[in-house]
């Protein structure tokens, strides 16, 4: 319990930090009055004051803030400070500001994967067969549970999933599979079947199967701290467009909405992954800052995405959207803010009974 609850401060601590530090850099950068910087929400827990600046840790630690001068409508800005004040920024420092958040954490994703992979190395699945489909492409070919696939069309491959996606791209036509087995290399031509599969979003797709599974066998990759840099930005793209993928896939229905997670369920994971070790945690911290800063770029008001999208309009049409009209939006975006995070936490607490539940129920 102890080692959830100091897993969860320092993972909500370093994502909520780091983003609202890229706010406040940039708001810097540009001579904006920074107001605020605050970890957490509500009444100060430890609070000092720095030139124009209080930095706080609030009672609630679930977000952070940093005011900005000027950044209220209904803020009244002295005549000599017009100039530091947001509101009279040009619309591309605005945004500027307003992007920084997310791009911290994409930043700390990259630097907290590479640092992982630069020194824990990259793990892969080996391409070592476990099992073999009766009556299947590779079986009539000759493929046995052993074999160890080191080409695919004379294309050298390392892990599995290199060698799936040259399986992939075949199509379904012949390909040329070298196999190491005992000693010796053995080459044999292999036609891929079109088979049904789901994805990992469930969903049934046709793609070309030979019919072996992996033998499980995990072998690490060791990699130089300038290839892990590469690795690092490499991991966070791809999360990146799985995330956004995700996000697609729960509008079209496909992913079901239970499956979302809060801040319990990230307190959960978080207290696995440091029971696992220091590494396992900061590669998570990195997962869940990729997560935050997709979520906080999507174009709902009082998100950041809101911002930039009201920015974007104001920079196509040459004015601003009205203060009318923008705090009708965020007043909407904050009450689909608020049911979101109710459903999340019904999500944690029913998937918290489910587990309770099945402890208790005896087994057969």
């Amino acid at each position: 319990m102890i080692t959830t609850i100091f897993a969860t401060v320092i993972v909500l601590g370093v994502l909520i930090f780091f983003h609202e530090l890229g706010h406040f850099l940039v708001a810097k950068y540009f001579r904006v009055g920074v107001l605020k910087f605050s970890l957490g929400f509500g009444p100060a827990i430890i609070s000092k004051k720095v030139g124009e600046t209080e930095y706080c840790i609030s009672a609630i630690p679930l977000g952070g803030y940093v005011k900005l001068l000027g950044e209220s409508s209904n803020e009244d800005v002295p005549e000599d400070k017009l100039e530091a004040s947001f509101s009279n920024q040009p619309v591309g420092r605005r945004a500027a500001i307003v992007a920084a958040g997310p791009i911290a954490n994409f930043l700390l994703a990259i630097v907290f994967f590479s640092f992982v992979f630069a020194v824990s190395g990259i793990p892969q699945l080996s391409t070592e067969i476990g099992a073999v489909t009766k009556d299947s492409p590779a079986e009539k070919a000759g493929l046995k549970p052993g074999d160890k696939v080191v080409a695919v069309n004379g294309q050298p491959v390392t892990e599995w999933e290199e060698m799936s996606k040259l399986i992939k791209k075949s199509g379904g036509k012949s390909i040329q599979i070298t196999i190491e087995r005992g000693k010796e290399l053995i080459q044999v031509s292999v036609v891929p079947e079109i088979s049904k599969v789901k994805n990992i979003f469930g969903e049934e797709i046709e793609r070309p199967l030979i019919g072996v599974t992996a033998a499980q066998k995990v072998v690490v990759k060791k990699v130089n701290p300038v290839f892990a840099l590469y690795y690092g930005v490499e991991q966070t793209w791809t999360l990146t467009k799985l995330f956004v993928l995700t996000v697609i896939k729960m509008i079209e229905r496909v992913v079901p909405a239970k499956t979302l997670g809060g801040p319990i369920f990230i307190a959960q994971l978080a207290g696995q992954q440091a029971r696992q070790g220091i590494m396992n945690l900061i590669y998570f911290i990195g997962l869940i800052s990729v997560n935050l800063a997709i979520l906080n770029l999507l174009p709902v008001p009082v998100l950041d995405g809101g911002h930039l999208a009201f920015f974007a309009f104001e920079a196509i049409t040459g004015k601003p959207v009205s203060m009318e009209k923008r705090e009708i939006a965020q007043q909407v975006g904050l009450f689909l803010l608020i049911i979101l995070m109710v459903f999340v936490f019904y999500n944690d607490i029913s998937r918290i009974l489910l587990q309770k539940k099945e402890i208790l129920t005896p087994k057969p």
